[in-house]
This record gives structure tokens, C-alpha cells and sequence, in this order.
């Protein structure tokens, strides 16, 4: 199964955070499933750094990589498809990073790993990263 972690749910991942549910972990977790971490969610968490919305202990061009290696995860670069596949979409949600994650799972035929339940009016398929 292709895995596309939102922001907040790699977050929890690499942070331990409670918050993301034991099904969840369990599946980002599973060997047999391929889990992805977009170039939106490192630009995503780089602007939180910057504006003091976020401390990652370190600078995220030093630990993302790291992490995201060490977790095993794959990198998804942002494409011209996936930045189209945004315009198609219709405005039910207005994050930017949340409408380009949708584009690229929706494009890849991935599932979303979110706790947001805005992802649900896009007929994206969801693994809640409560459950």
C-alpha cells in the first residue's frame, strides 16, 4: 500500500506523539507499505520553522532528511501534474499544502494518512492517523 503522510501526522511519527493512533503507526510502521513524505510537507514545516510556529530542536534542512531516511519513508517531488491536478479540485478546503497533498494522493493513487476531515470531500481514500 502507498502511504502520503500529512504534515502533522510525520510530525507525530517522528516526534512519538501520542496523537497518531496505533492502527496508524502500525501501517506507516508495516514493511510491505510504502510510505511517502511530499516536498509540500518539508516546504510546509521550513515556513513553520521560520515563522516561529515550530521547533524541531534543530534546523529541518538538517533533521528532515535524517529522519525521513532513517524512518524509511520515500520523498515525493511536487510535479507539473500534481500542481494541476490542484486547479481541478474544488474549494471545500483552502490550505494550500492540504490541497496539493490531495492532488499528489489523488494523482498517485495514494492513501492520505490525516487526522483532517476536510480531506473526505475529495474522494481521496484516508487512514485516519487518529485511529
Amino acid at each position: 500500500m502507498n502511504l502520503l503522510l500529512d504534515t502533522h501526522t510525520l510530525l507525530w511519527w517522528l516526534g512519538g506523539d501520542r496523537r497518531l493512533g496505533r492502527r496508524a503507526a502500525a501501517f506507516i510502521a508495516e514493511p510491505r507499505n510504502l510510505v511517502w513524505v511530499s516536498a509540500a510537507t518539508a516546504w510546509e514545516i521550513v515556513i513553520k520553522v521560520a515563522l516561529g510556529r515550530l521547533d524541531l530542536g534543530e534546523p529541518p534542512e538538517k533533521c528532515l532528511p535524517r529522519e525521513i531516511e532513517r524512518s524509511h519513508f520515500r520523498p515525493l517531488p511536487i510535479t507539473v501534474e500534481h500542481a494541476l491536478e490542484v486547479a481541478a479540485l474544488p474549494h471545500h478546503h483552502t490550505d494550500p499544502f492540504d490541497r496539493l497533498l490531495i492532488a499528489q494522493a489523488r494523482r498517485e493513487g495514494m492513501k492520505m494518512v490525516t487526522s483532517d476531515p476536510a480531506f473526505e470531500a475529495y474522494g481521496v481514500s484516508i487512514l485516519s492517523a487518529r485511529a
